[in-house]
Parts: structure tokens; sequence; C-alpha cells
């Protein structure tokens, strides 16, 4: 009898699985706690069973009647499945660990992984250690928590894999191995997802739990937190970061690596802050493991640029500059895209995910003004009360206008929300096109 594993949640990562396990021989149960034309197009085009919403007794049946459960990355750990499947000794994995599982069965040997997780910067670091690697003339797929799950990946003709690992992959891992894994920073997050912060900071601890002698642990020398969190596994400890005895540091303008210089920061298309210290991450990943040369890593870092929503330049008109950072989903982000500028007219608010948005005024000494927006809008404003004008805005049409009325030649206005954007949008990309729409018409208007 061939095994069944139950899907929970079929997203894009759970309908990977879901195809995933078909072709592999195991028979899918799928599960959903909505319902979704999608899903009805899924379970026919596999031929798999389907239940939505089920009650606790008919998903303990369920349960009881596969050999494993693999649940989507938005399953939340409180969801009762994760009891269930403990109570009845069903192994819960992550995509991440059963694609890895797999790719240790390849007949022509598994090819090697970088990790890379962290509170922010994944995605851009993910897609520049990838791009570091194409650069040094390898294949890479840059995969996990991006528009690709790794286990839909498995098939493709590629050298190297870089694995975006979210805390939700992460917190289901087991044997789950890189050669090198980069941890970035650290701030509370997905606290509607995770019990608490040690629960999120035991998930990204994870990217080195099965790490070997021969592993890399690639962290930042300015969180000690990290820095003991790797000394504290088997793996080799590399940092990285602007103090002088960091292993890849920037100094004087320039990144270097253990074997020299790799590039002059003015040389790269940006180089915030954190796009060096994401840079540096990078290039430690790629050239530990030895899926890269540095001649690729220059290369790459000489072209590269960021993705679309992340401190990204919209329009300047009067001497205000216009930047979408409508990405940055927690306090952590927008502290980060705060120090990138002189003087800031703030735009923040949207959904929380349960964090505490104080921390945004305790770092936003250049906010000038901050406008309010969404369902979080009042307790953003409130953090501010005292310090800079500010107002709340019921629609992104009236922030942009009242950002606009409050900036002055030598200010950038930023979106930076410090929340999700399921109040008012769908997602963090909408929201961003929404911003830069409105900012386009409102120049245009005022010219």
């Amino acid at each position: 009898m061939s095994m069944r594993a139950l899907v929970f949640g079929l997203g894009i990562a759970g309908n990977a699985v879901a195809r995933a396990l078909v072709t592999r021989g195991i028979e899918p149960v799928l599960v959903d706690d909505k319902p979704d034309p999608a899903h009805d197009a899924l379970a026919a085009d596999l031929g798999a069973g389907l239940s939505i919403a089920p009650d606790l007794g008919t998903l303990s049946d369920l349960v009881k009647s596969v050999d494993f459960v693999m649940p989507a990355p938005g399953v939340p750990e409180s969801h009762p499945l994760f009891a269930l499947a403990n109570d009845l000794d069903r192994e819960a994995l992550s995509e991440i660990e059963l694609a890895y599982r797999w790719e240790q069965q390849r007949a022509g040997g598994p090819r090697p992984m970088i990790g890379i997780t962290g509170t922010d910067g994944k995605t851009t670091t993910t897609l520049l250690a990838a791009a570091m690697i194409r650069e040094s003339g390898r294949r890479a797929a840059a995969v996990g928590n991006t528009e690709t799950p790794l286990i839909a990946a498995l098939d493709e003709d590629v050298d190297a894999f870089v694995v975006e690992c979210s805390s939700f992959r992460l917190a289901h891992t087991r044997d789950f191995r890189v050669e090198a894994g980069a941890w970035l920073n650290l701030a509370p997050d997905h606290l509607d997802w995770h019990r608490d912060v040690a629960s999120y900071r035991a998930s990204k601890a994870r990217i080195w739990a099965a790490a070997t002698v021969r592993d890399v642990a690639v962290a930042p020398s300015a969180d000690p937190t990290i820095v003991d969190a790797a000394r504290n596994t088997r793996a080799r400890v590399v940092t990285f970061g602007f103090d002088a005895g960091d292993d890849y540091v920037c100094a004087d303008g320039r990144l270097f690596a253990a074997g020299g210089e790799i590039i002059a920061a003015d040389a790269m298309p940006r180089a915030l802050p954190h796009d060096i210290t994401n840079s540096l991450a990078a290039a430690a990943a790629v050239l530990e493991s030895g899926t890269g040369s540095e001649p690729g890593v220059a290369a790459a870092l000489a072209t590269f640029r960021p993705s679309h929503h992340r401190i990204e330049f919209v329009a300047e008109s009067a001497g205000v500059a216009w930047y979408d950072d409508s990405k940055a989903t927690s306090p952590h982000a927008v502290a980060t895209a705060l120090r990138a500028f002189a003087s800031i007219v703030l735009i923040a608010g949207g959904r929380n995910k349960g964090l505490d948005l104080s921390g945004i005024a305790q770092v936003g000494a250049a906010v000038k003004a901050v406008v309010g927006i969404g369902e979080s809008g009042e307790e953003v404003v409130s953090h501010f009360a005292g310090r800079c004008p500010s107002a709340l805005a019921g629609s992104m049409r009236e922030a942009v206008a009242l950002a606009g009325s409050f900036a002055e030649p030598g200010d950038a206005v930023l979106l930076s929300p410090g929340c999700t954007s399921f109040d008012w949008y769908r997602n963090y990309e909408e929201r961003g096109r929404d911003f830069a729409r409105h900012v386009l018409e409102f120049i245009g208007g005022h010219q």
C-alpha cells in the first residue's frame, strides 16, 4: 500500500507539495481551512480527496489515515493540527525538510544548498547569493520562501540551491542541512504565528541545527545572540559586519572577504547600510561554501538591484523624493529604512502581527512628520505624539496627499508600514503599486 500524506494549506507551497507527492507515488490528502475554487481544481487535477474546514474529530481521523503531515508555512503553530500529529505520532514536515530528504536520495548525488534566514533581508540576500553563483559560471536556483518552493525545484537542472528559510519553514525541520547558513538579523516578528519571541528565535536557529564540522554558520557580529547561537553548533563560524575583526567586513567604503577586497561600495548600484551587510552575508555564504568565486561575487555586486518595494525610488519632484518600502512589515524593517535618510515624512500602519510598534518612534529621530494608515494607523500616530506633526489617512490617496503637504525640499517621503497589508490590500506588492500610482498622480497634479 502506498504512503499517504496530509497536506494542510493549499497556497503556493501546499500546491507544490501536493503535486510533488504525486510524482513520488505518495497519495496526498488535501485540507484547508478556507474554501477556494483553486482548491477544488487542485483536488480534481490530482484525483485527491479534499476536506475544507474539518472539525476536530474529522481532522483527527484524517491525521490517523496518513503516514505524515505537511503543514503549509501559513499554518500557525497554535493550530490543532500539530497537537493531533504529536498525539497520533505523525511527523510534521515543512516542504524544505521533505525536499531535503528527497535531494539526499538523488541518483547523481545531492547538490549543495545555501540557507538564508533572518527577520529582514532574506529574499534580497537569497536572490543576491544566487546571482553570485551564476556570475561564477554555475547554475543556481533561488527557492524556499520565494515564488518557487524548494520541493518544486528539485527536478531543475541546477548546480546549487539558495534556500530562503522563513521561521515557518524552519520550525518543522529535523535533517535539513545547508553547507552555509546565513542568519542576517533578529527582531520580534510573526507573533501572530509563533507562540512567543522564544519560539520565533528557536525556529530561526534551526538553520544550523543539523550542521556538521564541514559546514559554515554566517553570523552578524553586531548581534551577539546570533553569534552565540552559531558558536553553539558544530559549524565553523564566519562573521560579517563593520567591525575590524569581522571575517567579511566593510571598511573605508570597501567590502572585503578573507581573500582581500571584493568591491568598492560606490561601485554597487545601491549601498545603504543594510545593502552592505546583506552583500557581505551573501558573499560569505557563497565563498565559504565553495559554490562561487570572488570574481563572480564582485560581478554580481556590481549589477544587482533589490526587488521591488524595498526602499524603492518612485519619483522626485520639487526637491522631495518618494520611496516605496511596502515590504517592510515589521518595526525592525522600518528601523532599517529610517536609517537610510536624514529627514523623513513616514507613512506607516496596516494590520499588525502582534508586534510592539513603539520601536518605530524610538529609532525615528529623522522622522519630521508621520501619516498613519490602516487598522493600526492610530497606534502608529500615538507613538509619535509630541514628537512631530501627524495625521490619519483613510486611504492611500489621502496618505500621499497628507505626506505631500508635510514634505519640504530635501525630505524623503517613505512608505514603510511596519505592518502587513491585509487590511486594505491582498499583499504588500499591491500596496506598493497603489502607493506609487498615487504618488505619480499627486506629483502630476502639483507641477
